[in-house]
């Protein structure tokens, strides 16, 4: 299996297109086995690994997106620009070039760790569980964006001092996990803190095979 920003040889390459798991976490945060995304998230979700990415543009404005109502959880609230789960084996920095893609149609460069350590946990009004091991992460964007509507619903630049000030005085109108970090991240500048020596999580989202 690869090292974070490594790249992997062509059987695990084909390996982690076709594999949609996630990597589970015990209560010390060392990966335990894998569950299927698609049914990992319900009413008693196990810790997994996970990643928030914030896009900040050249104007310094970070991308806040509108999670589709089609979503399972937290279906139409306001959050950060993208987030995901590495797959077995899979880097989070390749996990997060992936997901941008995915979610929004687009690649991304500078790729920093920010918030190496942050963890949460959060139900929903349906009682839907985000249970993550869920380090954040800040990106350029490359391209135009082009959502997909199965994940995104409206999106929006803003100026960081307005985001940060929305979210921590009216936590409940952006997802719990982002208001979160806005918590953690020091203002005015969030993004200030940013060392390019530290572009990936120290854990690397790899399960066992037992």
């Amino acid at each position: 299996m690869g090292e974070p920003g490594s790249t992997h040889d062509l059987d695990s390459d084909e390996e982690l297109m076709t594999n949609d798991s996630v990597v589970l976490a015990d209560a010390d945060g060392r990966p335990c086995g894998t569950a299927d995304r698609e049914g990992v998230h319900g009413l008693d979700t196990p810790l997994h690994f996970a990643f928030s990415c914030h896009l900040v543009d050249a104007d310094n404005r970070i991308l806040m997106t509108r999670r589709a109502l089609s979503k399972r959880s937290w279906p139409g609230v306001w959050t950060n620009s993208f987030c995901g789960h590495p797959r077995p084996g899979e880097a989070v920095v390749d996990a997060v070039h992936r997901y941008a893609q995915r979610e929004l149609g687009i690649d991304v460069d500078d790729v920093r760790c920010i918030l190496p350590d942050f963890r949460y946990r959060a139900v929903d009004a349906s009682g839907i569980v985000e249970n993550e091991i869920c380090p954040v992460y800040v990106a350029r964007p490359v391209g135009s964006l082009k959502p997909s509507p199965d994940e995104v619903a409206e999106y929006a630049w803003a100026e960081v001092p307005d985001v940060w000030d929305l979210a921590l005085r009216t936590p409940w109108a952006v997802s719990p996990w982002f208001a979160d970090q806005v918590r953690q991240l020091p203002g005015p500048d969030p993004y200030g803190i940013v060392d390019a020596a530290d572009a990936t999580h120290p854990i690397i989202a790899r399960a066992s095979n037992s």
